[in-house]
């Protein structure tokens, strides 16, 4: 991170090594995983405007460049048109969205009347435009700022970071179609077929989704890395009526608001941490992949490579972006383990793998299918089962809850106070009214109680006392009602009549599901192996079949359309948005959502209804939108395409990729030569300039130039004079339509070095040793340790008794490395007096304990000094500045962090 120095930040020099002790060559950025955090935080305050949310979004890829620090290549890549089987996904994530939204602001503001006609107390409404953030997505206006803003940013970086100079960087903004991880796929997969390609390209990847480590499994390449946001549940959240912390809003009492701190400085912050990040090592998750699925006695060669493949293909039928999961396969059910297990047991019946470089064998595939089916009837009990247990011990959990509270909680000033609060408690004032109103108040309380009530030994009350019981249940959540009874005979039946309106002995109709779902499942794998097969397939019903239903899939058609396009933006708007969010769009297409004469009013229901589908949750059920029919949507379009300004036009087209370099880049006086000789035709990138990477170039008409000003499109941030970046239109090398990209490791890859713990490390002779985890990249990691004479010299310095006031005695001591106060010891200075002066008790004229009678004791608070004393020892001259912040590998540390170090022994 950037360290601030008299309140100005000093950046980061990512020229140096990474701190992680990895290289990385390549880094790619899935960009809507950044887009959406930025523009509606949801653990601090949002962005008052648009030109806030760009600087965060310039910041978050700061913060991911100062831990990656790439070497050669920086891909942007942006969520474009996506393919039409995706576009149902994206239409029912958007009508929830808004009417989710609605609901909120109504239900906040019932709320809010009721509390004050309550006489509570609230603060002035914020007179702000909600954000809507259905704006992230291609087409509107906000995305064609962003793209501005980004290559702005690019320009900025290459000009002034010394970490970008060798770097190449390519923008795939919204204009360019298809999403943004499988732009960055298709990427690779061309750059792999490239001879000049490096086979040991270390891979970056940073993005949340889960499908992203299927995808850089499907790459075979043997050094590929995910970077992703650490996941903390349960991160508080501020009301949205009061602001206050502890509560939602459905629980908001319109209480004042206490005082923050001593001054009340806190009183408009929230608790923010900083966002923490983590590394998914694929090469390791491979390992685990090998031990899993390695198989003895097959009647064919095994491949692990192709085992790897089969597993990211059985990974669909839990679910994905594309297709309803099985009922049968649930995710948290362990249904990939039971997969896995039925695929190990069948693969022997086989005869081979179910998929090679993303085309499926739907005969071998049939048989796994019928092994899930033959076991569906005994799934759907035992989840019954599991379910009625759970609710049972949720049940016993309240009743003891219930009886063991306490009858008297003190409020107010006695009120209990949470540990670890930043504002140090309250002095009592008044403690005797307090306690008057608290004794009021508990009579108050016992007086409403029913006299007739009669306690059991257990608290309860007794049906004796006139008191009429309530039933069971009745504290515990309203169950939705479930007509299908899965578990119960008959629910094959029940399944299709509920769900599709059909009875079950229409053999035909489940044909067609069946069949519809098997072509889902090959575009599926096909996407993630070979790149978009269709851009016009999708998946035409709201449910999956079952297992037991896949029978005879073997002579199923499974080729898809040649030569389908792409939607064009603001049709894709047309195709996704619910009526609400229509104000992104042209008047007259707006129109057509709303006017009661449209042709195609029915695509946009003011209300729809959700489907829970066995789960508890509105969010996880399945929102009953109607498909949109594209022919009659682009009829309705042809009336209206003449409206359109001529900057509407622009947003509307399909673009490409842009891509930038500095001018100490080799590929700089290449670029520039061809802008001077305004060369029209596209040109082969020379890959010995460009770490092999291989495309086309072809002028730009917005390029960035050299002694060319950039113009700021945020206000707040500067234009840039001095720009000596250029940048030029890129496209991925081309391959013939029916091309089959191999999904093997390439020749000359290197494995990397085994991280897990060998199967016969203890039959092996390894003299005995324990077997040591690899923390981080580096496997010859040294870790920070004290040897017996360090314990000693602690023992005899940090007596027992120790404490430091309104800390915890086990917190690290002042002085101690990391400290806010630690000053480092100069050459020839003595350890063991400077510690003991820091570590006088209060009476301080008695003069220091003598030594010999202090109590040896191991005293936490001081680990890191052993790796003081070798940089001391060290022959390289010690600066005092270097010391504050660095870490005992000589990295930059968070501050946080130097506290941890501080306090482990």
């Amino acid at each position: 991170q950037a360290k601030e120095c008299n309140g100005v930040k000093v950046p980061v020099d990512t020229s140096k090594p990474n701190p992680n002790e990895v290289e990385f060559d390549n880094l790619y950025l899935d960009m809507n995983g950044i887009i959406h955090p930025c523009t509606h935080p949801e653990d601090k305050p949002a962005p008052k405007n648009e030109d806030e949310m760009m600087v965060a979004i310039f910041e978050y890829i700061d913060r991911i460049f100062n831990i990656v620090r790439p070497r050669r290549l920086l891909y942007m890549a942006i969520d474009g048109v996506a393919p039409r089987a995706k576009m149902n996904q994206q239409r029912s994530r958007r009508f929830r969205a808004s009417k989710e939204g609605m609901e909120a602001a109504e239900e906040k503001q019932k709320i809010r009347q009721e509390i004050l006609a309550k006489g509570g107390f609230l603060p002035p409404e914020e007179v702000k435009e909600r954000f809507d953030s259905n704006c992230i997505t291609p087409g509107t206006e906000f995305m064609d700022n962003l793209a501005k803003c980004l290559r702005y940013y690019i320009a900025d970086r290459l000009n002034t970071d010394p970490g970008w100079k060798n770097l190449t960087v390519i923008l795939s903004d919204a204009s360019a179609p298809g999403e943004g991880e499988h732009k960055i796929m298709d990427y690779i997969r061309r750059q792999r077929a490239q001879p000049n390609h490096d086979p040991n390209t270390h891979h970056c990847l940073c993005g949340a989704d889960a499908d992203l480590i299927m995808l850089g499994l499907a790459t075979h390449e043997p050094n590929f890395t995910i970077i992703r946001e650490e996941f903390k549940p349960n991160k508080p959240k501020p009301c949205a009526l009061c602001n206050q912390m502890g509560h939602e809003v459905k629980d908001c009492q319109g209480l004042p608001r206490e005082k923050q701190g001593k001054h009340d400085q806190f009183a408009d912050t929230l608790p923010i941490s900083e966002q923490e990040f983590i590394f998914i090592r694929l090469c390791v998750l491979r390992e685990y992949l090998e031990r899993e699925l390695t198989m003895a006695s097959l009647p064919f060669t095994f491949d692990f490579e192709r085992s790897v493949d089969d597993w990211v293909f059985m990974c669909f039928f839990v679910g994905n972006d594309f297709l309803p999961h099985l009922p049968s396969l649930e995710i948290r059910e362990g249904a990939i383990d039971r997969l896995v297990n039925i695929y190990k047991n069948v693969v022997h019946k086989t005869g081979g793998y179910l998929t090679e470089s993303g085309f499926v064998n739907l005969q071998r595939v049939q048989m796994i299918m019928l092994a899930v089916g033959e076991v569906e009837d005994s799934i759907f009990k035992k989840r019954k089962d599991d379910d009625d247990n759970f609710k049972r011990r949720q049940k016993e959990k309240r009743k003891r809850l219930k009886r063991d509270q306490p009858s008297f909680i003190p409020g107010g000033q006695f009120s209990p106070q949470a540990l670890g609060n930043r504002s140090s408690p309250q002095a009592i004032c008044n403690p005797r009214q307090a306690a008057f109103e608290m004794r009021m108040h508990d009579r108050q309380n016992s007086t409403t109680s029913s006299p007739n009530t009669s306690l059991t030994p257990d608290g309860s009350p007794s049906l004796g006392g006139g008191i009429k019981r309530k039933a069971e249940d009745s504290d515990s959540e309203p169950e939705p009602e479930d007509n299908i009874r899965l578990w119960e005979t008959g629910w094959k039946q029940r399944y299709y009549k509920n769900k599709f309106d059909v009875d079950a002995s229409d053999e035909k109709f489940r044909r067609k599901v069946v069949q519809s779902y098997v072509e889902g499942l090959c575009w599926v794998l096909r996407y993630y192996y070979q790149g978009c097969a269709s851009w016009n397939w999708y998946y035409p019903f709201h449910y999956a079949p079952f297992a037991s239903d896949f029978e005879g899939i073997a002579d199923m058609p499974s080729d898809f359309e040649k030569g389908s396009k792409p939607f064009k933006p603001l049709e894709q708007l047309m195709g996704v948005f619910p009526a609400a969010s229509g104000n992104f769009l042209p008047p007259t297409w707006r129109k057509l959502m709303t006017d009661p004469e449209s042709s195609i009013i029915d695509f946009y229901p003011e209300d729809f209804a959700i489907d829970l589908n066995g789960k508890k949750y509105a969010w996880q059920g399945v929102a009953l939108l109607p498909f949109v029919d594209e022919r009659r949507l682009r009829a309705a379009l042809e009336e209206v395409y003449p409206d359109l300004t001529p900057e509407e036009s622009r947003r509307n087209s399909l673009g490409g990729d842009v891509l930038f370099v500095g001018k100490h880049h080799p590929l700089c006086d290449f670029i520039v030569e061809q802008y001077k000789t305004k060369n029209t035709e596209p040109v082969d990138i020379p890959p010995e300039l460009c770490h092999g990477i291989q495309g086309k170039l072809t002028l730009n008409d917005n390029a960035v130039l050299p002694d060319q000003v950039v113009e700021s499109p945020v206000p707040m941030l500067r234009d840039l004079t001095q720009n000596s970046a250029v940048s030029i239109s890129f496209k991925d090398p081309q391959f013939a339509e029916d091309f089959v990209f191999k999904a093997t490791v390439l020749p000359g890859a290197k494995k990397p070095a085994p991280v897990l713990k060998p199967g016969d490390w203890e039959k092996t002779n390894n003299d005995g040793r324990p077997w040591r985890p690899q923390l981080g990249f580096n496997r010859d990691r040294k870790p920070v340790h004290l040897d017996q004479s360090a314990f000693r010299t602690l023992g005899h310095t940090m007596p027992r008794d120790r404490g430091m006031p309104g800390m915890y005695p086990n917190a690290m001591p002042l002085g101690a490395y990391g400290s806010p106060y630690a000053r480092p010891l100069m050459a020839g200075q003595q350890q063991i007096p400077k510690l003991m002066s820091n570590l006088r008790p209060q009476e301080s004229w008695r003069g220091p304990t003598p030594l010999f009678q202090q109590t040896p004791q191991r005293t936490a608070g001081a680990a890191p000094l052993l790796a003081w004393n070798r940089m001391l020892q060290s022959p390289n001259q010690f600066q005092p500045a270097q010391y504050q912040g660095l870490g005992p590998m000589g990295y930059p540390q968070r501050p946080e962090d130097r506290m941890d170090r501080g306090r482990q022994v």
